[in-house]
């Protein structure tokens, strides 16, 4: 995959919605997914009971079924990074709860997200059944759990991805990334895999309709996404970063670095891929 050097370092410019999806559309776009949940509960109910090829398969079916009905575009591009015989941990910037769906619709992915998740009515419940592991983040003793379930999960040669920032941003500013979920592929000398995310329209202007931030519900956000005209989510897979030699907040740093490169290319369109 060739990304050629960004020109610019500068933020760009919020999108701005020309229109928005007229109300009835949107209530009849919310009907559909209010149904594809429950129908999601219904699948989260016998994944324990299948075998690992297919509880994927339902995972990513019902992902990119989901990103349908909300009229999401996805593009991806890159090396999808599938299972070895030791995982690997993907990293990525974090702007929507949409973020996950997103992932999922590429390759099924375990996933680390905070606890206020799976308190969510009827989603939370899905992401418990398809084993997600959530964090107490105010809680010290959280990490060093968590980061043994991560190294299990690695061992097992399964994906867990974890966003670094530790908190969702509207897009435009990529934050600190904190190294503290990053022991496990150290521990076992396995790689990181960054994934860099944006959302756009279809002209490729930056687009904040997805953004779950500050005080914002799940209802709230989930509403703004029906009624965007045109939303599309771009992930660029980005190549592995062997972990050997490297301790944690080296590794934060270069992934962080990968992944603002590629967003600063993407929103200045001196971007060149080449699905590997």
């Amino acid at each position: 995959m060739a990304i050629l050097n960004p020109t610019s370092h500068s933020c760009e410019t919020p999108y701005q919605a020309p229109q928005l999806t007229s109300t009835p559309t949107a209530c009849f776009r919310g009907v559909r997914i209010a149904l594809h949940i429950i129908y999601g509960m219904l699948l989260a109910g016998a994944i324990p009971l299948l075998n690992k090829s297919t509880q994927q398969h339902i995972v990513q079916y019902w992902s990119r079924k989901f990103l349908d009905l909300l009229h999401v575009g996805l593009e991806t591009y890159g090396c999808y990074h599938h299972a070895t015989a030791q995982g690997r941990l993907i990293v990525a910037n974090h702007i929507s709860w949409l973020d996950a769906v997103s992932m999922n619709a590429v390759l099924p992915t375990y996933f680390v997200a905070k606890s206020e998740v799976g308190d969510w009515p009827f989603l939370g419940w899905i992401f418990h059944r398809i084993n997600t592991l959530f964090i107490k983040r105010d809680i010290r003793q959280e990490t060093a759990r968590i980061n043994c379930q991560i190294k299990g999960i690695l061992e097992q040669g399964d994906h867990i991805a974890v966003f670094p920032e530790g908190t969702t941003s509207d897009g435009t500013q990529l934050g600190h990334f904190h190294s503290s979920l990053l022991q496990g592929p150290v521990d076992i000398g396995s790689t990181i895999c960054p994934v860099a995310i944006r959302y756009h329209d279809g002209t490729g202007k930056a687009n904040g309709d997805a953004a779950f931030v500050d005080d914002m519900t799940f209802i709230e956000s989930l509403w703004k996404i029906l009624c965007s005209p045109s939303l599309h989510v771009t992930l660029v897979y980005l190549p592995a970063i062997p972990c050997t030699g490297k301790n944690r907040r080296m590794l934060a740093s270069e992934a962080r670095e990968a992944i603002h490169t590629t967003l600063v290319n993407l929103s200045s369109g001196h971007a060149s891929h080449t699905i590997e």
